[in-house]
C-alpha cells in the first residue's frame, strides 16, 4: 500500500468533520462527492442549499446528501457566531455589525464551526489566496500551543528508498514563512516532525536541520541560526530526535554522515529536513520533484491549534480529495 492508500485509510479508520467553504466550486463539490462515496470524512459544505443541489444533480454527483449544508446567508447560528467573534476579537476593535459580516464570509464560518466544535478541519484555496484562508483561521482558531509561526510541510515521495524513510521524506518550511529567526525556526522543527507522525505515518521522525556548513565546518550567522534553532527545538520538545547544522548530504547519506559528523543519531539517517528559510525550501523540493520525479503532497499547513489547509488554485479534484485525508489525519492528532 502506497503513503497516500495510507492516509486514506487512516482517515476512514477514524473519521473526522471536514469543512469545505468553497462548495459551489465546481472541483470541491466533486471531490466532496468522491471522499464521501468512500466513507474518508463527514463532510460540511458552505454554500447555498439550492445551488449546491442544482450543480450536483447537473454534474452526475450522488452522494452530495450525505453532507451537512450550511447556508451562510441563513444560518441560525450566525448571531452566537457573531458574538463570539467580537469576543475574541474586541482588542482589536471588533464590533458585532462588522461580525455579522464577517460569519457569512465562508472561510470565517467554517473556522467559527471548528472554534465551536462543530468540525474538526477546513480545507480551501480553489478559489481563494493563502491570505485569505490564513488569516480567519489565525484570527480565530489561532496557533497551537507553544507555537507563533505557521509554516507548511511537503510529503516528498522519491524513487531512493534508501534515503529517509523508504524513499519518503517530510520537508518543511516550503510555503509561509520567508525568513524565520531561530526561535520560528525551532517551531518549524516540533511541526514538521508532529506531521511526519501524523500525516506520513513515521513512528520514529528523525529531523535534520539544514545548512551549507555541518558541524562548523563553515561560519557564519545563517549557519549561526541554524545551530541556535536545533538547541531551541530541544527545549521545547525534549522527546524530539534533531541534530544539526547538517548539510544536506550528511543528512541523508550514511557514510557521508559517519564522515562529517560522527557520533550523530540522525546525521545519515533523517527522514525529516528542514530548511533554512522558505526560498531554499521552495526551490529544493521543487527540483527534488521535476529532476527527481518524485510525487509532492501538499503544502500541508502547521501550527494552527486545529488544522486549516490551503489548496493551490489550479488543484484538481484528486489533489483536494487528497488534502481531506491528510486534514482528517492532523484533525486526529490534534485531539490527542
Amino acid at each position: 500500500m502506497d503513503l497516500v492508500q495510507q492516509i486514506i485509510q487512516r482517515a476512514k479508520s477514524n473519521k473526522q468533520r471536514i469543512v469545505l467553504p468553497e462548495a459551489t466550486e465546481e472541483r470541491t463539490l466533486r471531490a466532496a462527492d468522491k471522499v464521501l462515496a468512500d466513507d474518508v470524512a463527514d463532510l460540511i459544505l458552505i454554500g447555498n442549499p439550492d445551488e449546491i443541489h442544482k450543480l450536483a444533480a447537473e454534474w452526475g454527483l450522488t452522494h452530495i446528501d450525505k453532507a451537512t449544508l450550511i447556508d451562510p446567508e441563513n444560518n441560525p447560528k450566525s448571531e452566537e457566531y457573531a458574538a463570539l467573534l467580537t469576543e475574541l476579537r474586541k482588542k482589536k476593535g471588533m464590533t458585532i455589525e462588522k461580525a455579522r459580516e464577517l460569519v457569512k464570509n465562508p472561510l470565517y464560518l467554517g473556522c467559527m464551526i471548528i472554534k465551536t466544535e462543530g468540525a474538526d478541519g477546513q480545507i480551501s484555496g480553489a478559489l481563494s489566496t493563502t491570505g485569505d484562508t490564513l488569516r480567519p483561521a489565525l484570527q480565530i482558531i489561532k496557533c497551537a500551543p507553544g507555537i507563533t509561526c505557521v509554516s507548511g510541510a511537503m510529503l516528498l515521495v522519491t524513487k531512493q528508498p534508501q534515503y529517509g524513510e523508504n524513499g519518503i521524506l517530510v520537508v518543511g518550511d516550503v510555503a509561509v514563512t520567508p525568513m524565520p529567526d531561530a526561535a520560528q525556526l525551532s517551531q518549524i522543527a516540533v511541526c514538521t516532525a508532529q506531521t511526519a507522525k501524523s500525516v506520513a505515518g513515521f513512528e520514529d521522525p528523525r529531523v535534520a536541520m539544514l545548512s551549507f556548513s555541518t558541524k562548523g565546518s563553515a561560519s557564519h550567522e545563517v549557519v549561526d541560526k541554524v545551530v541556535e534553532a536545533t538547541r531551541l527545538a530541544r527545549e521545547l520538545d525534549p522527546n524530539l530526535k534533531v541534530d544539526g547544522e547538517l548539510q544536506a548530504d550528511a543528512a541523508l547519506v550514511p557514510s557521508v554522515g559517519a564522515k562529517k559528523a560522527p557520533g550523530s543519531e540522525i546525521a545519515g539517517k533523517a527522514n525529516v529536513l528542514v530548511f533554512p528559510c522558505l526560498e531554499v525550501g521552495n526551490i529544493a523540493y521543487k527540483m527534488v520533484q521535476r529532476l527527481g520525479d518524485a510525487e509532492a503532497l501538499g503544502p500541508i499547513l502547521q501550527g494552527i491549534a486545529r488544522p486549516v489547509n490551503d489548496l493551490s488554485r489550479g488543484c484538481s479534484v484528486d489533489d483536494i480529495y487528497k488534502m481531506v485525508a491528510i486534514t482528517a489525519c492532523q484533525a486526529m492528532d490534534a485531539k490527542k
